[in-house]
């Protein structure tokens, strides 16, 4: 009867603030049939990403290898006027500034550089990535790693402003979900401190991408900031599509 229950993949919705892992742990609990089969995840989520998360259980763990290389599409926001480290809100802020340009300047800008993110091209590893995090949460020193990547299709949905009051609004809300970071704290009060003595204007433009897996959106956002000559980052990340499975 167990066998007839248990499926080969599940696709789930991982939560904003999750990890991958406890994505994973929730739906176990939550389905008691699967309380003692071996699961794994295929593809990693951020935390600070939401979005389809890809399962794998029983005796297709050993095919997890095929399910990583499934492409993906996303939904994103970049928030143009800071950087960080990580090229998320969950970083130190390494650059910013108040955007003094237009938003029909700000589109023309986006447009013009989005075509140096199509197509297959070498893209560098965040710092903070799956690939150098345990090296750097060591005190071990990361050497500059990267990846061939192909973006599909890379639009612009729309581009709309924030103050900075409902910005760190926003991102303590946000970063208040994630449970265990070992420095969550000093980048709140660093958030706290850009924030809370500006009255700045910022803008955030939506995107939809379609990419090969190994392609991280948050590096694209960074990337385009610098093109543009502004700082930026990943504002908000969400996954909609693994392989054929989702929405596009």
């Amino acid at each position: 009867m167990l066998k007839k229950i248990i499926q080969k993949f599940i696709l789930v919705n991982k939560k904003e603030g999750e990890t991958p892992l406890e994505c994973l742990t929730d739906f176990r609990n939550k389905n008691k049939a699967y309380k003692d089969i071996k699961m794994t995840y295929a593809g990693r989520l951020d935390p600070m990403a939401s979005g389809l998360l890809l399962i794998v259980a029983g005796e297709e763990i050993k095919n997890k290898e095929k399910y990583l290389k499934l492409d993906k599409a996303y939904e994103f926001e970049v928030h143009f006027g800071f950087a960080t480290e990580t090229y998320d809100i969950m970083g130190k802020v390494v650059g910013s500034r108040v955007s003094g340009v237009r938003e029909e300047e700000i589109k023309k800008l986006i447009k013009t550089n989005l075509k140096h993110f199509t197509g297959k091209f070498k893209q560098a590893y965040p710092l903070y990535s799956s690939v150098n995090i345990k090296k750097v949460r060591a005190g071990q020193d990361v050497e500059s790693t990267s990846n061939i990547v192909n973006v599909k299709s890379l639009k612009l949905i729309k581009i709309k402003t924030i103050n900075n009051k409902k910005l760190l609004k926003d991102i303590e809300k946000r970063l208040g979900k994630v449970k265990g970071d070992f420095r969550q704290e000093e980048i709140l009060k660093i958030w706290r401190k850009k924030l809370s003595n500006n009255s700045g204007v910022y803008t955030i433009a939506s995107f939809r991408i379609e990419c090969s897996s190994g392609t991280y959106v948050r590096a694209i956002a960074n990337s385009l900031g610098e093109r543009m000559k502004t700082p930026a980052l990943a504002f908000k990340i969400k996954r909609t599509k693994v392989g054929k499975w989702g929405k596009m």
